[in-house]
């Protein structure tokens, strides 16, 4: 004989969480009363939360790859392959001056990619957010 008792007490049915919520179905026994289960809904507070750590984590990868990628590229060159970073550019500086110069566009261009995003897609959901919060004014000095 089996010492696992689950078959005695079974685990009450819970609907999955994508369950639309519908009228609870009938029972066959008149005495048993139904509590209809809670349904969580998918929007709501919790969900921008997630999406809004979701967006701001993907900018900052983004962003940081961006701007380390070019300089962890710019310094792998540098050492694997010096003879390429002495050789002339078309402009006639050495190329790997070339390289180095290109590094701060490239950084704003890193900065001015990470405020376009953010203002696009994070800073409406941060708004949003604010907005179940209750939080006053929607933080751009305007109450």
């Amino acid at each position: 004989m089996s010492s696992d008792s689950s078959e005695l007490y079974p685990a009450p049915h819970r609907p999955a969480r994508h369950a639309f919520p519908g009228p609870a179905p009938q029972s066959h026994r008149a005495s048993e009363v139904r509590v209809p289960a809670r349904v969580r809904s998918w929007t709501g507070p919790h969900r921008d939360l997630r999406l809004l750590r979701r967006a701001s984590r993907r900018l900052r990868r983004v962003a940081t790859l961006a701007a380390l990628g070019y300089f962890a590229v710019f310094l792998t060159l540098t050492v694997r392959l010096p003879s390429l970073m002495t050789r002339p550019a078309p402009g006639g500086l050495p190329t790997g001056l070339l390289l180095a110069l290109v590094q701060l566009p490239v950084t704003w261009l890193a900065v001015l990619l990470y405020e376009f995003t953010a203002r696009r897609y994070v800073d409406p959901l941060a708004r949003r957010v604010r907005r179940y919060a209750g939080g006053a004014g929607d933080g751009e000095g305007r109450p």
